[in-house]
């Protein structure tokens, strides 16, 4: 609410929070107030963690999540749009109407597979991706995304992507810093998948790491892979990661979206 009404002209995104920690009518209620509090600039980014995350830390059963998302979708999307819902699921069930004045925000959800790729289509304004390299993010997620909100009857699908980035002169020392900062993701299975899908070793193999005209072409990359927004994940010394919030400021221009 401090960022929002102190910089009026940027959007705000949660990317991503994870449905079991929340009920979805408590979701809807702090994303309406949020969004009453920064005048309607907000995109709810919801997703599902991962079973190692759910089961250890939430202590939830982290069974038949996509069915679980579906519940949750039910009953969160009629609540930011004003309506009363009545759902009885077998994870989630709410009889509820909230009375908050707020433009309902937009939502993605966080996919990967292709199930939760095709519900992200059908019933949200997209997805907010990890780990994604353009190799894939052309031959599967757009592809799978794009089909599913035509057929749908919604509009083209807000693609984020998010990976790290380091604006650096040194790329071997970038690489295995990367290698280090981001090792948990080259070991989710979730994230495994995707990696596996690029050819890629790991997640230093994804990142985004070189000079500024490197980083212009791996951007316009992902770009022509069907990406319309990028999630900045900055990394590096800190000399380096200050010319990579040079090297995004210079960018911000020439792209429809961007997060840091």
């Amino acid at each position: 609410a401090v960022a929002g009404r102190t910089v009026p002209t940027i959007e705000l995104a949660t990317a991503v929070v994870p449905i079991y920690t929340r009920h979805p009518v408590a979701m809807a209620q702090q994303a309406l107030t949020t969004q009453s509090a920064i005048n309607g600039r907000l995109t709810l980014g919801i997703g599902l963690s991962h079973q190692r995350v759910v089961e250890t830390v939430f202590g939830v059963p982290f069974h038949q999540p996509v069915a679980a998302m579906q519940e949750y979708l039910a009953i969160l999307q009629p609540l930011l749009h004003g309506q009363s819902v009545s759902f009885a699921g077998k994870r989630f069930k709410s009889d509820a109407q909230l009375s908050i004045a707020a433009e309902p925000p937009s939502v993605v959800l966080a996919a990967l597979g292709e199930h939760m790729l095709t519900l992200a289509g059908e019933q949200t304004d997209g997805t907010a991706l990890w780990m994604v390299g353009p190799k894939t993010l052309a031959s599967h997620v757009t592809p799978v995304i794009t089909r599913a909100a035509e057929a749908a009857g919604r509009k083209s699908p807000r693609i984020m992507v998010g990976l790290p980035i380091c604006v650096t002169a040194d790329v071997q020392a970038a690489r295995a810093r990367a290698a280090r900062n981001f090792a948990v993701y080259g070991q989710l299975p979730s994230y495994r998948a995707m990696l596996d899908r690029e050819g890629a070793g790991g997640p230093e193999d994804v990142a985004l790491i070189g000079s500024e005209s490197d980083i212009e072409r791996r951007l316009d990359e992902l770009e022509h892979a069907g990406g319309n927004e990028f999630n900045a994940s900055v990394f590096g010394s800190p000399d380096e990661q200050r010319r990579t919030f040079e090297f995004l400021q210079s960018r911000v221009g020439h792209v429809r979206h961007a997060a840091v």
